[in-house]
């Protein structure tokens, strides 16, 4: 089946599946995450339930797309994609801590040397357990890009 721009439309479950895995995470890592059985997840990859609205919107958060792009050229039904929000919260507890630190290390050349030491020395004791505690990829490889630079400054 093709949609409106001639795009083969897949399952959206298809598309969950696709993108957990390419986040490294198992089926039970997405439920945890989303508060739900690692059965309903298995459910929803497997076709043989559909997505809620608000599952939706959780899961495009944790994928860091709009709800519209994840169920875009999907089977998803159009009159629950029209109740979809536009946006979503995408932001996680790695890029708040990242954010964080640019703020602060701009602040660095304002600040006694000591005081910058003990600054870099609580970001690399936080980036360290961030790095540990993550199971996004991604995350993983940013988080610990800024310890390296941390850790050679």
């Amino acid at each position: 089946m093709s949609g409106p721009r001639g795009v083969a439309e897949e399952p959206l479950g298809k598309r969950v599946s696709r993108l957990r895995s390419a986040t490294g995470w198992t089926q039970q890592a997405l439920a945890d995450r989303l508060g739900m059985s690692r059965t309903a997840i298995s459910h929803i990859e497997g076709g043989i339930s559909e997505a809620s609205e608000r599952t939706v919107i959780l899961l495009a958060g944790l994928f860091a797309v709009e709800p519209h792009e994840l169920v875009a050229d999907t089977l998803y039904p159009p009159t629950k994609a029209e109740r979809l929000p536009t946006v979503t919260n995408r932001h996680t507890v790695v890029d708040m801590a990242l954010a964080q630190l640019l703020a602060q290390r701009e602040l660095w050349p304002l600040m006694a040397e000591r005081d910058v030491f003990e600054n870099r020395q609580r970001w690399i004791c936080e980036l360290s357990s961030l790095v540990s505690k993550t199971e996004n990829r991604d995350e993983q490889l940013r988080a610990a890009q800024e310890l390296r630079e941390l850790r050679d400054l």
